[in-house]
């Protein structure tokens, strides 16, 4: 063995070369052995810190009224009629069937919507539609002519064509385990096989806060099946056509591994969920642990093919890229890492797990790797330098063309450079999939044809307990809702202000000219009393009133 091979950290690796491999192996399988406490979180709120003040306030709000978390069924009657005996018993037999959904504290549809109507003195409420089958055409024409003139229902489940309907589920989460959203999700998805096959006549779109959620998990988990293992693919055809060895390419497939693996591990002993943001590392671990691995690979065959003896190439590769490969590796991890100045825990987590894996892959590529090449059989040709004729040549034009090259880039980069500000930031959760998705399809068939996915949410207070009944705050909730009905985009808008005055008009005997907000607030506290009275459970106000009645949800 050459003399100089006593010094060095090459010299260094190879002495030790056979504490080195088990001492890896040792250390991977350690951390990970954390994989195993990996989960995936599938609740959009991760998204968001716990200190952002957006989502301190939708919890407020949540806290305060119900959580807004639904799965909804829309159903499409193919003869393009809601209003018939037929397909209103459906609906009546989906509804009663969407309570037993897992952890569902609300239903509602064009079907249980609670109907007010005066009988003499009294308030009577009830079911909009009950027993469909035995309704007559008159009774059917009165139905749909009070859905369609309900705010509470027009542009939200029901359109105004009475082509398509919904029913809206709201789902509370104990958010206990990681399995809950998956759980509503089949439940649902059976559900609607169940009565799609039962009932061919019509068609059922499933969308909703729950299905983004799960789809989210369904698409982060696909990646991690689908994606890992086609680039382990690509990358491993690579390395085999430029490498030309088969422990080489071993070796290389052995350090991605290993890197994802401690990346991934640690992440598991952190007690990370995992996201559709944090589950690209392995993606982006495997690419910069290919790149450490191929330089040192490269240039040992280099010299192996040149003469050298494999102990001298290894000690040269590590002279050569030792230092470069160990401040990509630290400027890469520190780049990363600086997601951690970002509000959204996911990426925070993407550029941790990024940078210790990148960090797993300099050590292993610098120890694991060349401890291995001293170990195995190494069988290189030795080549003349007439065989980098290509690569020389092409040297040669770069360098004859230097000015040429220098300035047609920085023409292209600028030009490049200026289309920045072309960019826009647009923010719609269920565009993040494609139509590979049965949500996206789904969900934006709804959108389109029945009521929007996303939503503004208030909680409007009045100043003071039982101040909803102000006839003053009324008013104003009145105005805010007359003027967000007039704004582009807008669907639909949920206010009490429309339950009032169908109250009122209740409690002057049905007179549609009493169709407008009480003007005293004695009358409207006992208008709210007794309607609170009359609903039934899982049906009450808790969705739009506070509990001491001082704020509405707008």
């Amino acid at each position: 063995m050459n003399t100089n091979l006593n010094n060095g950290f090459g010299s260094w690796v190879i002495r030790f070369r056979w504490l080195i491999v088990p001492a890896t192996l040792f250390l991977v399988f350690a951390a990970a052995s954390g994989g195993r406490f990996l989960g995936f979180s599938t609740d959009y709120r991760v998204f968001f810190s716990e200190n952002n003040p957006q989502l301190l306030a939708f919890e407020a709000l949540q806290n305060t009224y119900t959580k807004n978390d639904n799965v909804m069924f829309a159903i499409e009657p193919k003869d393009g009629k809601v209003f018939t005996r037929k397909t209103l018993a459906i609906i009546e037999e989906i509804t009663a069937a969407s309570w037993k959904i897992p952890h569902s504290i609300r239903v509602d549809s064009v079907t249980n919507f609670q109907y007010t109507w005066a009988d003499g003195d009294d308030l009577v409420v009830q079911d909009l539609v009950e027993n469909a089958p035995s309704f007559t055409d008159a009774q059917l024409k009165k139905v749909q002519a009070v859905a369609l003139a309900e705010p509470l229902l027009l542009n939200r489940l029901i359109t105004r064509k009475s082509n398509i309907t919904g029913v809206n589920v709201t789902i509370n989460r104990p958010q206990k385990t990681i399995t809950e959203t998956p759980e509503v999700a089949a439940f649902a998805r059976e559900m609607k096989d169940k009565f799609q096959k039962k009932y061919p006549d019509i068609t059922i779109y499933l969308t909703g806060v729950i299905f983004m959620d799960n789809a989210f998990n369904e698409a982060g988990e696909g990646d991690m099946k689908s994606l890992v293992p086609f680039m382990y693919g690509i990358v491993l055809i690579i390395m085999a056509l430029s490498l030309r060895t088969f422990w080489g390419t071993l070796t290389t497939i052995l350090i991605m591994a290993f890197s994802i693996l401690t990346g991934m591990g640690l992440a598991g002993w952190s007690g990370i969920l995992l996201t559709p943001i944090s589950a690209n590392a392995p993606t982006i671990i495997l690419t910069l642990a290919v790149a450490d691995s191929i330089h040192i690979l490269v240039t040992l065959f280099y010299e192996v093919r040149h003469g050298k003896t494999k102990y001298e190439a290894i000690q040269e590769s590590l002279r050569v890229n030792h230092q470069p490969i160990f401040i990509t590796s630290l400027t890469t991890a520190i780049g990363f890492l600086s997601l951690n100045f970002s509000d959204s825990p996911p990426f925070r987590d993407l550029g941790n797990i990024v940078a210790v894996g990148v960090m797993a892959a300099y050590v292993y590529s610098v120890f694991f790797l060349p401890a291995m090449m001293a170990i195995l059989p190494l069988r290189v040709k030795k080549v003349s330098s007439s065989q980098n004729i290509w690569i020389d040549t092409f040297g040669d034009w770069v360098i004859h063309n230097r000015n040429l090259l220098f300035w047609g880039m920085i023409i292209i980069i600028t030009f490049l450079s200026i289309q920045i500000p072309r960019n826009i930031i647009d923010e719609k959760f269920n565009e993040y999939f494609d139509t590979r998705y049965q949500f996206r399809i789904d969900n934006d068939y709804v959108e389109e044809h029945l009521t929007g996915f996303e939503s503004i949410e208030y909680s409007l207070s009045a100043g003071e307990s039982g101040g909803i009944s102000n006839p003053a705050y009324l008013k104003k909730l009145d105005e805010f809702a007359d003027w967000y009905r007039k704004q582009p985009g807008v669907m639909y808008v949920g206010t009490l202000t429309d339950t009032m005055k169908r109250l009122n008009k209740n409690m002057h005997g049905d007179d549609e000219s009493f169709y407008r907000l009480p003007e005293e607030r004695d009358l409207s506290a006992q208008y709210l009393l007794l309607y609170e009275l009359s609903l039934p459970f899982g049906l009450d106000l808790n969705n739009q009133i506070n509990i001491d009645k001082s704020s509405t949800r707008f």
